[in-house]
């Protein structure tokens, strides 16, 4: 068993694991016990009643963060000649089509998000093997196909994220960087907590949400109190 370091050991004891937080308490918690000498990213981890075997209780969607992720996001825009002046003026980091797809071809996927359109994913197809496992596969149903290329680009560099639940039943998150605001980290995780519950399927039975637990990185997690967001 790992040995625990002094920080490590001074963080765990502010943590009381009896209780569940509410969201502000919990967002100035983990920034007390937050140390790190670099800006560490905020996580939701969300424990849902679903069976995600089941096509009828896939929970996925997408949601903007209003006070975005804190994160660089770096973006392939792979479109057509007319909509690549849109693209860049968007703020995509990478625009264009045939060279791009030949440099994924070849390994290279050092982006965070591929927005492209519908007639272009003809040409993406074959590259599934390479993209699908990295989540960076465009999709409809999370706005990075799409014909307004811009509104995109901008959407995505606002903080606007997707999300979708594992094989285990649980929604894992980034909602900002513990040099934010409690407050901010607080209205941040609830945006993305009421954008879930809005998504719960019908063939959901019993408890929906289950548990949430807020942590940073290499910070304990700190329980959520789920009936104080129902």
């Amino acid at each position: 068993m790992a040995k625990l370091t002094k920080n490590r050991k001074e963080a765990e004891a502010k943590v009381d694991k009896s209780q569940a937080l509410n969201l502000s308490d919990a967002s100035t918690l983990i920034k007390d016990m937050t140390n790190v000498k670099f800006d560490a990213s905020v996580d939701l981890a969300i424990r849902l009643g679903v069976d995600p075997r089941k096509a009828n209780q896939m929970v996925r969607g997408v949601v903007t963060l209003p006070h975005g992720t804190g994160k660089d996001v770096k973006v392939l825009a792979l479109v057509t000649p007319d909509k690549q002046a849109d693209a860049e003026a968007a703020g995509a980091d990478y625009v264009g089509l045939d060279d791009y797809l030949q440099k994924i071809k070849g390994g290279w996927t050092d982006v965070d998000v591929i927005i492209t359109m519908p007639s272009v994913m003809g040409k993406l197809g074959p590259l599934g093997r390479i993209l699908g496992p990295r989540g960076l596969m465009p999709n409809p149903k999370t706005g990075t196909v799409t014909m307004d290329v811009a509104k995109a680009v901008k959407d995505v560099k606002a903080g606007k994220i997707d999300f979708k639940v594992d094989k285990t039943g649980i929604i894992h998150a980034a909602i900002g960087k513990v040099s934010f605001d409690a407050d901010k980290l607080a209205e941040n995780a609830n945006e993305l907590i009421q954008t879930i519950n809005k998504l719960k399927p019908t063939a959901s039975k019993g408890t929906y949400v289950k548990s949430i637990f807020m942590s940073s990185t290499m910070s304990p997690s700190v329980a959520i109190d789920a009936k104080s967001v129902s």
